[in-house]
């Protein structure tokens, strides 16, 4: 996991904390309340499958490059 992506995490697992605590400590109905933490809930799980499907990516473009390294570095071995 890239220092970008620790980051990022870092910083949902953060957002995602205060809005849990903002919601808590609102004076509110408790179906309200339920609603609203289904809401950001659902939201964070959408972040969370962005940033799977861009590591994801990631991952894919680092295997490629690594495959391509590996393929210059047999071809320059069989010179």
């Amino acid at each position: 996991m890239t220092s970008n992506t620790k980051i990022i995490l870092g910083m949902l697992a953060a957002a995602a904390a205060g809005a849990a605590i903002g919601v808590l400590m609102a004076p509110e109905k408790g179906s309200e309340l339920r609603r609203k933490i289904k809401t950001g809930f659902d939201e964070v799980m959408e972040d969370v499958a962005e940033l799977l499907a861009i590591g994801k990516e990631e991952m894919k473009n680092m295997y490629a490059g690594a495959q391509e390294v590996q393929r210059e570095m047999q071809e320059e071995m069989e010179r």
